[in-house]
């Protein structure tokens, strides 16, 4: 049976939630990156917290849908319109384990993209997820986007199931560049 959510935009308040939300999608890397970033005596999610109470930048609560079951944050949706043209920038000042997620987004210019899909898993098979898809398909067609895109690790079979099963089809790849904790190798899909 599926449970009750109440999807609703994201608050600076759930900030702490969207970071471990952020980092179960994006399977540790997001906590390896904020390792590299935090100062003496800074905690990995305080990194992470303060990234998502940013006022800009694509991993902000102001791009964050969150679902909430009896007040409980229970998975997000954080999600925009890509550029088009997308400006790869200067890609060498790009961090190393990054440069292939941007080199996939350049490939995707001027969709909607799901930067950011995760429920955590006392949650999952609920019906929350198919439902945070769903407004990410109506927040395309409200910002103009021709298609909605994702990023997903290769080797991340559940998820890429999840993604097929919503009509996602591979379109690109790029080689993953192993980081610290993450045992899989192959590459991320687009």
């Amino acid at each position: 049976m599926a449970l009750t959510a109440l999807y609703r935009p994201a608050t600076k308040a759930d900030a702490s939630a969207l970071a471990v939300l952020v980092d179960i999608a994006g399977e540790g890397l997001p906590a390896h990156l904020w390792s590299t970033l935090k100062a003496p005596g800074q905690s990995i999610l305080e990194v992470g917290r303060e990234g998502a109470a940013r006022e800009e930048g694509g991993f902000s609560y102001r791009n964050a849908i969150v679902a909430a079951v009896e007040g409980e944050i229970a998975a997000c949706l954080v999600g925009y319109r890509l550029d088009d043209p997308y400006d790869l920038g200067t890609l060498a000042e790009i961090p190393e384990l990054v440069r292939p997620l941007v080199l996939l987004e350049a490939k995707v210019p001027g969709s909607w993209y799901v930067n950011v899909f995760a429920t955590f898993p006392e949650f999952r098979r609920q019906g929350i997820g198919r439902e945070l898809l769903a407004i990410a398909e109506q927040k395309a067609r409200e910002s103009g986007a021709p298609a909605l895109s994702v990023i997903v690790a290769g080797a991340n079979e559940r998820a890429a199931r999840v993604y097929r099963h919503a009509g996602f089809a591979a379109a690109a790849w790029e080689k993953m560049v192993p980081f610290p904790g993450y045992t899989q190798a192959g590459d991320w899909v687009c």
